[in-house]
């Protein structure tokens, strides 16, 4: 949703300070305001929120002002306030709350340049004043990018990771039932390619591996539960075929179904 809005806007830098002690950040129409954490951490507090944590970034927009940075008293700490209007100001423009990045160092480092710009370049010009206008315009856009982008990675990450959880603990009980790639993949709302590359990362095995892993284990309970014939436990873990059963039961175990059962016998 914000990249649609900030598609449509222009963000116009207008000031930046750093500051290593609490503060209230005002709330001014139309005039919105980025914290970034240099050092430490601060929480933060507004009109009706709970106080929030954060090491990163906070977009603070002026309709849910003002807003009270805290600096904790055994701590140190220090961060970057900057404030920009964005143009057209009748668009709208709703960035709010904790903003994340896996890119600190770039974000320090255009922040130092915002700061070396207003105090060490000596503007001669309205040529020159508008170049340097036009370099923080685009450095605020560039930063405000960056934390708009990892955010929704981050929590694209997080909502895959609670499907593949999800997934998992279908597959987990439904085992004995004929799986296959395409209906898990469907299930999650992914399409083949996009599921199998996170079932790999999520749990280091392909789906096919998992599965079988998953019905060898539960046979393998069965053999020590009950006294069932080996033939009915496979059908019952989901293996369709005997000798496949057997096949990928060595593989797994290193003995066949038949001398694990022995085994747990001559233990009795």
């Amino acid at each position: 949703m914000y990249f649609q809005q900030l598609a449509a806007i222009i963000p116009v830098f207008e000031s930046i300070e750093t500051i290593r002690s609490s503060l209230t950040v005002a709330s001014l129409p139309h005039t919105h305001i980025l914290i970034v954490v240099l050092r430490g951490h601060v929480v933060i507090s507004s009109r009706g929120q709970e106080p929030v944590v954060f090491t990163q970034g906070y977009a603070c927009h002026p309709a849910r002002g003002p807003y009270a940075v805290q600096v904790p008293k055994t701590k140190e700490a220090e961060y970057a306030v900057i404030t920009y209007r964005v143009h057209p100001e009748d668009n709208e423009w709703t960035l709010h709350g904790p903003l994340r990045t896996v890119s600190e160092v770039k974000i320090k480092y255009m922040l130092d340049e915002l700061l070396r710009t207003i105090r060490d370049i000596e503007v001669r010009s309205p040529q020159e004043e508008a170049a340097q206008s036009v370099r923080k315009r685009l450095i605020m856009e560039r930063i405000l990018f960056i934390y708009l982008y990892e955010t929704y990675l981050k929590q694209s990450e997080k909502s895959s990771a609670l499907t593949m959880e999800e997934s998992l603990s279908y597959l987990n009980e439904h085992y004995m039932l004929k799986l296959t790639l395409p209906m898990l993949a469907q299930r999650a709302g992914m399409s083949v390619g996009h599921y199998t590359v996170l079932f790999k990362k999520h749990t280091g095995v392909t789906m096919t591996h998992y599965l079988r892993r998953v019905r060898i284990e539960k046979a393998k309970q069965m053999f020590e539960q009950t006294h069932l014939p080996a033939k009915e436990i496979a059908q019952r873990v989901g293996f369709v075929d005997y000798f496949h059963f057997s096949r990928i039961f060595k593989q797994e175990v290193g003995c066949s179904p038949t001398a694990f059962q022995k085994k747990l016998q001559s233990n009795i």
